[in-house]
């Protein structure tokens, strides 16, 4: 699995990231969800350096120009609810995708041992698709992976983005041994800590609560 790091770069990715960690910052709901909208602007443009393009001639008021676009429009695929601003932000700049939702959640069988399972899924056709599927954490990347094999109930992707904004280290792990050799991880930042409970540290919290609000279990 190829991994793409924003916080190997300077950026302003670093900037919108730092305020989605930030205590001070974060419980600005509106402002969490810009944040995280913009750093799947900025995830949606570097991907599209990597997709195939094709020559099209444009016509213009005054004559035509020749350009490069996509040769095929990806499918965007969010795992609900926290991916749901992540989400917004890839769809801005690929607006002509398709779109996939997939509920997945945490079944607590103890106070620290869990499993996940998907309810639900409303997708299009994915063979030899070019597929982009994002959460904003990945801790121990169970939920991913499952999230990816309930993708293939409707066809094999011809290649996986996965799109992040902070990721723990055995996530990271976990997704390069149970996903495609050829998948892509754009990443925000990768932590190396995370609790029993599967939280990443120092992470940023719940990203769903600090989008949406509170729920209860």
């Amino acid at each position: 699995m190829e991994i793409y790091n924003f916080s190997d770069q300077f950026s302003i990715y670093n900037q919108f990231l730092s305020e989605l960690r930030n205590v001070n910052i974060q419980n600005d709901r509106m402002r969490f969800r810009r944040n995280l909208e913009r750093l799947g602007e900025l995830s949606a443009y570097e991907i599209s350096k990597t997709m195939n393009y094709q020559p099209v001639d444009v016509k213009t008021p005054l004559g035509v120009a020749s350009t490069n676009l996509f040769e095929d429009q990806p499918v965007l695929a969010t795992v609900l609810r926290a991916g749901l601003p992540l989400h917004q932000g890839l769809l801005n700049y690929f607006d002509g995708a398709d779109n996939c939702y997939i509920s997945a959640y945490r079944k607590h069988t103890s106070k620290q041992d869990f499993e996940v399972e998907i309810e639900y899924m409303a997708s299009p056709k994915l063979e030899n698709r070019t597929v982009i599927l994002n959460d904003p954490m990945l801790a121990s990347g169970k939920s991913m992976v499952l999230a990816y094999k309930a993708l293939l109930k409707k066809g094999n992707p011809r290649k996986l983005h996965v799109v992040c904004v902070i990721a723990s280290r055995e996530g990271v792990d976990f997704l390069a041994n149970n996903l495609p050799k050829d998948s892509c991880l754009w990443v925000g930042a990768i932590d190396e800590k995370m609790t029993p409970e599967s939280y990443i540290v120092p992470g940023l919290g719940d990203a769903g609560d600090l989008a949406f609000g509170p729920k209860e279990d």
